[in-house]
């Protein structure tokens, strides 16, 4: 048998590729279109992203988001500086108030305190004891200044109360013991005699002023004799205590008694 080759017709320059077969006017189209793409990415990447300020390729939006906020754990910025001229994000400010707390946590303005329950100290005009039958007028006395150191004094000779005018005055700022004293008088039914028969511990009497009425409460009924009366715990210096003395009903020339009381209410 005899066997004839054949052969092929094939085009003038033509480049076989990985069992491809291109013309040359066909890669030349194909190298012109990957230039041009390469072109293209290459533009992009330069000019594009920066001018519009897209986040990369592949970067999420919570990433660029975190970029613009502060960082908690960085360095206070000192306001003038470049750090503070670059950052965007201002924080508002907090209102100060006293001692440089925020408004919200200032303490609060102290409470007036109330005025003194008692009136204003003034010389005591009349005294009105319900429970032992008193209601006197009291006039000031002024006594020598022997007897008011001896603690020997005399009241004159009427139903009438005296203030010693130089102790101690009722009412607020009083710095001293008010002394009222008073005649008890036989066989008449004056102001004073009461005291040694009806006065008694807790019983209430007002003290009237020019500035107002003060409420004492008594505190105590003693009897001394009349040479340790000068001597008794009577003439200690206690502010705006009252006390009353008058001659003992049951011994006029040998006794005195006397009302110890203490300011309990203005009225």
């Amino acid at each position: 048998m005899v066997c004839h080759v054949r052969k092929l017709n094939r085009p003038k320059h033509a480049v076989r590729i990985h069992g491809l077969i291109l013309s040359l006017r066909d890669l030349t189209v194909l190298v012109v279109c990957v230039a041009g793409i390469l072109g293209a990415w290459l533009a992009y990447g330069l000019t594009g992203a920066a001018s519009h300020g897209a986040p990369a390729t592949g970067q999420s939006e919570a990433t660029v988001l975190s970029e613009r906020l502060p960082d908690p754990l960085a360095p206070p910025v000192v306001p003038g500086s470049d750090a503070a001229a670059s950052d965007p994000v201002a924080l508002p400010a907090v209102p100060l108030a006293v001692g440089g707390l925020p408004a919200a946590s200032a303490p609060a303005q102290p409470v007036a305190q109330s005025a003194s329950p008692y009136p204003a100290a003034s010389a005591p005009q009349r005294i009105t004891y319900p429970a032992a039958g008193m209601d006197v007028v009291v006039h000031p006395l002024d006594p020598a200044a022997a007897d008011a150191d001896s603690h020997s004094i005399v009241p004159p000779e009427t139903m009438d109360g005296y203030w010693l005018t130089p102790f101690g005055t009722p009412g607020a700022g009083s710095a001293n013991t008010s002394y009222v004293i008073g005649h008890s008088w036989e066989g008449l039914d004056a102001p004073f005699n009461h005291l040694s028969s009806a006065a008694a511990a807790g019983d209430e009497l007002t003290v009237t002023t020019s500035a107002g009425t003060m409420t004492y409460r008594v505190d105590s009924v003693t009897t001394y004799t009349k040479s340790t009366l000068k001597d008794s715990p009577i003439w200690e210096v206690v502010p705006n205590r009252l006390v009353l003395i008058s001659c003992y009903t049951g011994d006029l020339w040998g006794k005195n008694v006397t009302v110890v009381a203490s300011p309990v209410r203005a009225r």
